[in-house]
């Protein structure tokens, strides 16, 4: 009778044993092969903000581009604007870079200069269209290799002496050709000083070969008053310096900055995507 009272009390408490350990296994089990999601942390936001800098970088760049190939426009349709006499007050000249001017005077060719290697710039090479693509570093257009002829420039009826860049000239060009010695009325555009090239010397291979249009110091060299103009095409003759070669250059590397900023924000957004989200090893 004892025994039978036994195997009933074992039938009895032997699945309320089995239910109450179960959940404890299984929960060992659990903990032991998943493991709980963590956040990227404050390592993983710190990294974050290098993709988020590096976009709002290149987005920067999409304005600042903008905004100078409009300055590139409007300075390229100042060579379009109705011709003006050369101002009394030479101040006003600050303002005036690209209008073109009108004066009248006599040239010294006894003490021209010359600035090159440059390339010819053909006529529809000066629009504003051409200007603006050149700037922006997208297109070279190549052409024969030669200088600019900068000559002193005596205005008529005033105590002045300007420069006057009368234009193109091939390397094997004479000099006794087209130079005028009556007096002649042109048409010029209003230059500054270059900046000197990264290679360039500041002075002059001699006391007449230039390596850019260095106004001031040009200037000083002959006597003159460091005022340039570029004369137009409408100032060429047989045999001289072929005029017109004005072209708006501003410095505008913007494209080549927003490729690059764009570039790193997607190369370190895919990494952190990588290491943070999907938490995979790329390797």
């Amino acid at each position: 009778h004892s025994i039978g009272n036994l195997v009933k009390f074992g039938r009895t408490v032997g699945p309320l044993l089995r239910l109450r350990w179960r959940p404890k296994r299984e929960q060992q089990q659990l903990s032991g092969s998943v493991k709980v999601p963590q956040g990227p942390g404050i390592a993983g936001y710190s990294l974050l903000a290098i993709p988020v800098a590096t976009f709002a970088l290149g987005t920067w760049q999409v304005r600042r581009r903008r905004w100078k190939l409009q300055l590139i426009d409007d300075l390229a349709k100042k060579t379009t604007m109705p011709v003006i006499e050369f101002p009394e007050n030479l101040s006003e000249l600050d303002g005036m870079e690209y209008r073109r001017v009108r004066v009248t005077g006599t040239f010294d060719h006894q003490r021209e200069m010359y600035v090159g290697p440059r390339s010819r710039i053909e006529p529809r090479d000066g629009s504003a269209e051409a200007s603006r693509k050149r700037s922006g570093g997208l297109i070279s257009n190549p052409g024969p290799t030669g200088h600019l002829v900068i000559t002193p420039f005596k205005l008529k009826d005033r105590s002045l002496t300007i420069l006057v860049n009368r234009g193109w000239i091939p390397k094997t060009h004479k000099r006794s050709q087209g130079q005028i010695e009556n007096q002649v009325e042109l048409v010029g555009v209003v230059r500054k000083t270059e900046k000197r090239p990264p290679l360039g010397s500041k002075k002059p291979s001699n006391g007449h070969f230039w390596h850019y249009k260095d106004v001031g110091q040009m200037a000083d060299a002959c006597g003159a008053a460091p005022i340039l103009l570029d004369a137009d095409s409408e100032s060429t003759v047989e045999g001289g310096p072929i005029g017109g070669q004005t072209i708006v250059t501003l410095r505008n590397e913007h494209l080549s900055y927003i490729v690059t900023w764009y570039s790193l924000s997607a190369a370190t957004a895919f990494l952190w995507y990588h290491k943070y989200i999907r938490r995979r090893p790329l390797m």
